[in-house]
């Protein structure tokens, strides 16, 4: 038998302890790794929203889109969003009270938004609401009436354009430092009874026989069916935990009861939007005109300056109903998704350089549709510019962001084709095209398909149709 000494059999027993205690420290701290990563997994992504809110209203003496500024009143115009942030780089709403922003203009908003919220412009949606008392923007058109020698642009004149943009960076980059987390989102509906109507009425011959605009004081029009509209109002709203953070609103109606006044006013939409901030004062509303270009409350607006404000009441109880409608469900990062179409849409055929660069010159300070905006437009298409159609994902929520004066026609197919998702739709982005009809709108004549009001081809529904579907048919990515 042999015997082995005590000071190796103390080494052996030292060293095996020494090793034993090595692999106990590695496999807790894989141990420590792996509960950490389950961890991780087992807490989403939060999503947050940072609001922001500026003054947009022209001060005295500003052009708007018809008339100079008199007066300042009560209630000006605002230029107001949301940036949503946590699903890759942010996503920015923007809504704003003017009657339109197109082309360079468009541009320059998202661009400006884009930079001071850390994004990229084709993650950035800004519309107008189309009010009339309030003004218009298109840098390209002031670049152009600028390089023909005229000095008075007229509602061209981009000085308060720029001073909004500054408002807005300013605003935006203090928003971003200081967001709400977002843990529920849910969407409602509710019908808005007595402010929509079509304002194409068709003859026998299916043409259009008379247009029932805004302000309609011919009784028989005003008889004439609603026609075809969408009646539904929609809302998403935003909560952290019981707290209702934010409401976005979508109605297609032209948003005049009447205007021409020299004051400038969000009209009906915008006191409906007021109303609802006074009734829950802590919440940001924002609200989104739809697909409203063939749509307006001519049927119940006769021009007396009360109807302002029963159409305000009725929209008001249409967000207020759509708002408590909501149903609520949790939204974490991975449910919001942003989704881009580039399209081009085809110019009018009665767009013609050498007669649009000719009038250039001609240009009168009151002048509203003409050359300088219809070259700009010509230009855009002509050097392949496309326009971002683009889709927010929220759950199984889907909005919709489109360009111009669009037909209702658009909203309500988008909708037939996700049945089983809850779609909204913002129009009014890019003003560039102006009025926006159907293929079968512009053998029905009217004005919303007149060389007069339309700079596009009758080819863009397919266009339109086909950017749409391939939003809404895209596979969710999770």
């Amino acid at each position: 038998m042999h015997c082995i000494p005590t000071h190796s059999l103390t080494s052996i027993t030292r060293s095996t302890a020494q090793d034993l205690f090595r692999s106990f420290l590695v496999s807790l701290a894989s141990l420590c790794l792996l509960n950490a990563s389950i961890g991780r997994a087992e807490t989403p992504a939060p999503v947050t929203i940072a609001r922001f809110d500026v003054d947009a209203t022209p001060p005295v003496g500003t052009m708007m889109a018809y008339d100079r500024v008199l007066r300042l009143e009560e209630l000006g115009l605002r230029c107001r969003g949301i940036v949503i942030m946590g699903s890759e780089t942010p996503i920015v709403l923007c809504a704003v009270d003017w009657i339109g922003i197109g082309n360079a203009s468009h541009d320059a908003f998202r661009d400006r938004i884009a930079k001071a919220a850390g994004t990229t412009r084709e993650r950035v949606a800004v519309h107008t609401l189309h009010q009339h008392d309030a003004p218009r923007s298109d840098f390209s058109a002031e670049r152009l009436l600028h390089q023909v020698g005229v000095t008075d642009v007229g509602l061209h004149e981009g000085a308060f354009t720029r001073e909004v943009l500054d408002r807005l960076d300013r605003a935006i980059s203090a928003a971003v430092q200081n967001p709400t987390t977002i843990t529920h989102v849910g969407y409602g509906s509710a019908k808005v009874q007595k402010v929509a109507s079509n304002r194409r009425i068709l003859g026998a011959d299916g043409k259009v026989s008379a247009t029932r605009y805004t302000t309609c004081r011919d009784p028989k029009l005003r008889a004439a069916p609603e026609g075809v509209i969408d009646p539904e109002l929609s809302a998403i709203a935003f909560w952290n935990e019981e707290e209702l953070v934010t409401v976005m609103s979508y109605y297609a109606c032209h948003p005049q009861s009447y205007y021409r006044t020299g004051i400038p006013s969000p009209d009906f939409p915008g006191i409906a939007r007021f109303l609802r901030g006074q009734d829950v004062p802590n919440v940001l509303h924002l609200h989104f005109n739809g697909a409203g270009g063939n749509i307006g409350a001519g049927k119940y607006n006769d021009g007396n300056k009360e109807n302002r404000m029963t159409l305000a009441r009725r929209v008001a109880e249409g967000m207020k109903n759509a708002t408590n409608s909501a149903y609520k469900v949790q939204l974490i990062a991975s449910d919001v998704g942003w989704s881009v179409a580039p399209v081009a849409l085809p110019p009018a055929k009665h767009l013609k350089r050498p007669e649009l660069e000719a009038s250039l010159a001609k240009w009168k300070p009151n002048d509203y549709w003409g050359s300088a905006d219809e070259l700009a437009w010509l230009n855009r298409c002509e050097s392949g510019h496309k326009i971002d159609l683009s889709c927010l994902r929220l759950g199984k929520i889907r909005i919709l962001h489109m360009p111009g004066e669009l037909f209702v026609e658009y909203q309500l197919a988008a909708k037939e084709m996700r049945p089983d998702l809850n779609v909204a739709m913002a129009a009014y982005g890019d003003y560039g095209p102006g009025y926006i009809g159907t293929e079968i709108g512009y053998s029905q004549g009217g004005y919303e398909t007149s060389p007069r009001a339309s700079k596009v081809d009758k080819s863009c529904e397919q266009v339109l149709m086909d950017g749409m579907r391939s939003l809404l048919l895209k596979k969710d990515e999770k």
